[in-house]
């Protein structure tokens, strides 16, 4: 996801990379997935609706150098060069310590005792379904698999794309997870919506991709997001495109799901002042608003909940309309963009079980936790690491004194909050265990 914040005022098995047919590991696992599923953690998730369900936005974007994708260090590092001293990106960096060998691969970083630093690449089957047993272990639902349409024009885009949702699949069906496809607009340029009409066709007709027992549905539809509707930061695509891809997403039989600007019932700050936004969202079937960066701190989110939520979700009650809120853990971009570093901090997970407190405070009981990977823009709730890199040129960011998993864990109980099996205390809970 490409974030716009805005500051209130106020034992290793080796796996080949490549997809998979689907319809073979879709037989081979059917007979098998609850049993595996059920193993530690509960049954599967329901594939039926948002409620009382935990999602995590998961990017799979991150590519290393000779993991077979041919796209080098893509979304590590920056210019195409190699991951190394002077060219990082990212602000958290990867907890490497279950990967096996297959998995890892070396950059030019190395960590305070000498040891090489090594990274993960979204390409490798492996490393996607051990993310989606995280997400098993952890009591997290499943993940919006984010898919953007100006990657995947491109041969080498489109391939790589294929292959992190084909381990997405394989993964959410594994676990007993759920996944939801989730069409990023961003950087797509004006007339393009077409492509992402054809997309879809290819995907469901192709791949089978809601044939998928694991595939989320909504009020029995097959759930498909389209992110970017609606904000004022000079897109080039139009509300009548989005209209449109809306609109040929319903006519296949999908329930449509809108990522949205912050303040688009008042059309005010990230959001056009196109009343023809409010239209369009009415033939939504969800509302998701992107909040990352939207607040700083427990209080403000708090605040937010109770002068921006409450008000959301009576004009989505009136207008029939469900609504997703998003809830982020903390935000920086120092490396990527050059802010400051540790921009919006994590408050040793009190500034994430703030929100999921309003959330639940507000009478909902779901999440779009953003994000599960993403460590370009310092959202990610999976497992990241305080040993990091030694490098004059970068600032990378630890975890407080936290555990690697300590925000799989919080994520976890956030969807236990909000399924009223736990009791809503200001204290961020004192997790010991999955």
């Amino acid at each position: 996801m490409l974030d716009t914040p805005l500051v209130p005022a106020d034992t290793d098995t080796v796996f080949d990379c490549r997809p998979v047919p689907q319809l073979l590991w879709i037989l081979a696992l059917l007979a098998g997935s609850a049993v595996r599923a059920a193993e530690g953690n509960g049954t599967p998730v329901s594939a039926d609706g948002l409620q009382g369900k935990v999602l995590a936005g998961y990017q799979g974007w991150f590519n290393c150098e000779g993991d077979g994708a041919q796209r080098g260090w893509f979304h590590w590092s920056k210019g195409g060069k190699a991951l190394g001293p002077g060219a990082a990106k990212i602000d958290l960096w990867p907890d490497m310590t279950e990967l096996g060998p297959s998995e890892r691969f070396p950059t030019g970083f190395r960590h305070a005792d000498g040891r090489t630093a090594e990274v993960f690449s979204s390409y490798n089957r492996q490393t996607v379904l051990r993310h989606f047993e995280w997400m098993r272990q952890y009591g997290i639902d499943g993940a919006f698999v984010q898919r953007f349409l100006v990657d995947v024009q491109g041969e080498a885009g489109r391939r790589h794309n294929d292959a992190v949702l084909d381990h997405c699949r394989e993964g959410a069906l594994r676990s007993g997870r759920v996944y939801s496809l989730m069409y990023d607009l961003s950087g797509l340029g004006a007339d393009q919506i077409q492509k992402g009409i054809d997309d879809w066709k290819r995907l469901r007709s192709d791949l089978k991709l809601t044939s998928d027992p694991r595939y989320l549905r909504h009020r029995g539809k097959p759930l498909v997001t389209v992110w970017g509707v609606g904000f004022n930061d000079h897109r080039r695509y139009t509300l009548p495109e989005c209209r449109r891809l809306v609109e040929s997403l319903q006519s296949d039989g999908c329930a449509v799901m809108l990522g949205v600007p912050t303040y688009w019932r008042e059309l005010k700050r990230d959001s056009v002042s196109d009343p023809a936004l409010h239209e369009l969202l009415r033939l939504a079937d969800v509302i998701s608003p992107w909040t990352v960066g939207r607040y700083r701190d427990p209080e403000q989110a708090r605040r937010h909940g109770e002068s921006v939520t409450g008000p959301d979700l009576a004009w989505c009650t009136a207008a029939h309309v469900d609504y997703l809120p998003v809830v982020f853990p903390g935000f920086s971009w120092h490396n990527m963009q050059g802010g400051p570093s540790d921009d919006i901090p994590r408050k040793k997970g009190q500034f994430l079980w703030s929100q999921f407190l309003a959330v639940q405070r507000a009478g909902l009981r779901s999440a779009y936790v953003a994000m599960f990977d993403e460590v370009d823009e310092g959202t990610a709730i999976f497992k990241v690491t305080g040993d990091v890199p030694v490098d004059p040129t970068a600032t990378f960011l630890g975890l407080e004194g936290l555990p690697p998993d300590f925000y799989l864990r919080l994520t976890g109980a956030g969807g236990r909050l909000l399924r009223g099996e736990l009791p809503p205390t200001p204290a961020v809970p004192v997790l010991t265990g999955p």
